[in-house]
This record gives C-alpha cells, structure tokens and sequence, in this order.
C-alpha cells in the first residue's frame, strides 16, 4: 500500500475508515523512515539528510508509540486493520 492509496479511506464518512487511513498513513511513513535509517547505517543512503540522525531516529521512536496506541485503540473498538 502507498499513501496514494489512504485517499478513498482519508475522504469517507464513517470515522472507521479515517482512523484506517491515518493507520495506513503512519505505517507507511514508519516504515520508509525505518527504511532510510538503515540505508544510514549501512553507508548506503546515497544522500546527507538535512537534519540530524539522532532527531531522525526520536521521530522514528515517536512514530512506533503513535502507531502501537492506533493498534490498541483500533482493537478496543473492533476496528479491523
């Protein structure tokens, strides 16, 4: 999935499935995140980013508490991921 595809989800009616796309959409971000971190690591980015890694990897620790409380929140009210 990519964020192209949350449109439909970000644009419904039933809450249920905007609480889907912002799930889908911080997932996505994480992962490409996590994904560049480790590009960073191994030497093997290809680009300098502007910012700091250590800023990098506390929005990254950031993203993965946000996304744990989605998760929870989604099985306490029945909302299937």
């Amino acid at each position: 999935m990519e964020l192209k595809d949350t449109i439909e989800l970000m644009q419904s009616e039933d809450y249920k499935e905007r609480f889907k796309a912002e799930y889908y959409q911080v997932k996505i971000r994480l992962e490409k995140l996590y994904e560049m971190l480790v590009r960073y690591d191994a030497g093997t980015l290809g680009f300098t980013p502007d910012c700091s890694i250590q800023l990098l990897k506390d929005q990254l620790s950031i993203m993965r508490d946000y996304l744990y409380a989605l998760q929870v929140r989604a099985e306490i009210e029945g909302i299937e991921l």
